[in-house]
């Protein structure tokens, strides 16, 4: 058989497309083992907490291996796709001794299955890999699985290598976790040496830490059931006992597939979730409304839409109350500011990256408008155009959602009055426009139909009291009720 030389096989592991993100989820590859590609060639799409993101492959050569299916979420630093470099094709592998175990808290990744050719675990892969990380003092290299082992075998190898470099010989071995879970339980003050992981090949998740933190039922006496019990069912007004560590993995087979779907939080879902929990418990949220008549305004979208100047923009209410926002940013410029809890400061920006929340099949995304502050109405338009353009595609990138200072969330769009919107993470208000109706309105001294319209701002009311936020709302009311104040204002 022949076989490639480590030196000819690259490993192009998973990269930090964003600020610190830890983890990124596999979508789509474009290219399959035995497919050539180009220093530059983009070889996968992944999904970070932020966007959907493309990464190209830095080298020349044949793929070797995907490591990793679609759909998966592989954490930062771990390889995800060989390519042997000499451009020949790809041999037929031979037997190779496993490659260095994975760091503690790291899950051995599942067998990749793949049409045409045999699963190879990945830590054992098709060849080793170009570096071998040196045994700790007072640990035993580990024996080479025989050729005929089974893939059982080799995981059972890669256990006992994980426990000699876990520096505990044959002993008990260090528990897995990764790290955000091990911090959790430092916070909480949880062993993890005491927890029954629940976790797929052994590894301690975040539930099975907090439930570690809820006191368990007393042991019964007497023999134990060999197998597990049904649990029975219980009224819904009674309060039953935590369970314990142990028994907080429901098997698989607990619900009813066809009555409930079970989606993973993961990706820019997980990411939005996380930031509004910081946000929410973070920043003390107000919240103020004001019930306004836009005719005006809506009168005067439909005149720029006929103007030559704004032919081929997109040109809608929005565009205008984004004006309006970044009158009154103008007029109060206090409110665009951050709270600095590290040094104690409030940090006043001379310029509006103006974020826009779009909702996507991934989730909710609020990329922004950097220097909103200098454009001119058309050049507002244009950029409103591509970043609503760009998201619905699933193409923003995680720049285009940095930086932002203040956000508009446009909820009229689902028919809906208006909402108290929670605070972009790092921004100190949001701007919540409702549905545009017509409604009866006194206009000049009489009853008429008027379309009417209720904003909702937010804001932080560390850096931001309620005066300051009073007139940034009043402001923007004004302008879209007599939108000649942004000739007048501006």
């Amino acid at each position: 058989m022949t076989t490639m030389t480590e030196a000819s096989v690259r490993e192009f592991k998973m990269p930090d497309v964003g600020e610190g993100l830890t983890e990124a989820e596999i979508l789509k590859w474009y290219v399959q083992p035995g497919d050539t590609v180009t220093d530059g060639q983009v070889v996968c799409e992944v999904e970070t907490a932020k966007a959907a993101v493309e990464l190209p492959i830095p080298y020349d050569g044949v793929v070797r291996a995907l490591h990793f299916p679609e759909g998966t979420t592989v954490d930062v630093g771990t390889s995800i796709i060989a390519v042997d470099v000499t451009g020949g094709a790809v041999a037929e592998e031979a037997p190779a001794a496993p490659a260095a175990a994975p760091e503690p808290g790291e899950t051995p990744a599942e067998p990749a299955a793949r049409e045409g050719r045999k699963p190879v675990l990945v830590g054992y892969g098709v060849a080793e890999s170009s570096t071998k990380r040196r045994p700790r003092k007072g640990s035993t290299a580990p024996a080479e699985p025989a050729a005929g082992h089974t893939s059982h075998d080799a995981g059972a190898a890669l256990q006992g290598v994980q426990g000699e470099l876990n520096g505990h010989g044959g002993g008990t071995q260090r528990p897995l976790a990764k790290p955000p879970v091990r911090k959790l339980a430092k916070d909480l003050g949880v062993d993890l040496t005491t927890i029954v992981p629940s976790g797929p090949d052994g590894i301690i998740t975040r539930e099975d830490v907090h439930a570690a933190v809820t006191p368990p039922v007393a042991e019964p006496t007497g023999p134990r059931p060999t197998a597990p019990q049904p649990v029975p069912a219980r009224p819904a007004a009674a309060e039953a006992p935590a369970a314990p560590a142990a028994a907080v993995a429901a098997p698989a087979a607990s619900y009813d597939a066809a009555r409930e779907t079970r989606v993973p939080v993961k990706g820019v879902r997980k990411a939005t979730a996380a930031a509004m929990v910081g946000s929410a418990f973070t920043a003390p949220h107000v919240t103020e409304f004001v019930t306004v008549d836009v005719t005006r305004t809506m009168k005067l979208v439909e005149e720029l839409r006929q103007d030559k100047d704004m032919q081929g923009l997109r040109v809608n209410p929005l565009l205008l109350i984004a004006k309006a926002l970044l009158v009154a940013i103008r007029r109060n410029p206090e409110i665009n500011a951050s709270w600095d809890e590290a040094n104690q400061e409030i940090v006043r920006k001379h310029y509006v990256n103006l974020g826009i929340a779009a909702a996507t099949p991934r989730g909710l995304i609020v990329p922004n408008i950097k220097d909103a502050h200098d454009k001119t109405l058309p050049q507002l338009a244009e950029a409103l155009g591509e970043l609503v353009a760009t998201a619905r595609e699933g193409r923003t990138s995680p720049a285009a959602m940095q930086g932002g200072t203040i956000t508009i969330t446009n909820v009229g769009v689902f028919g809906v009055d208006t909402g108290t919107p929670l605070l972009n993470p790092g921004e100190s208000a949001i701007l919540a426009i409702g549905a545009i109706k017509l409604q009866p309105w006194v206009h000049k001294g009489k009853v008429k139909p008027r379309q009417v319209t209720t904003l909702a701002l937010s804001f932080d009311h560390r850096l931001v009291d309620g005066e300051l936020g009073s007139k940034v709302l009043a402001d923007v009311a004004a302008i879209l009720e007599q939108p000649k104040r942004l000739i007048t204002w501006a």
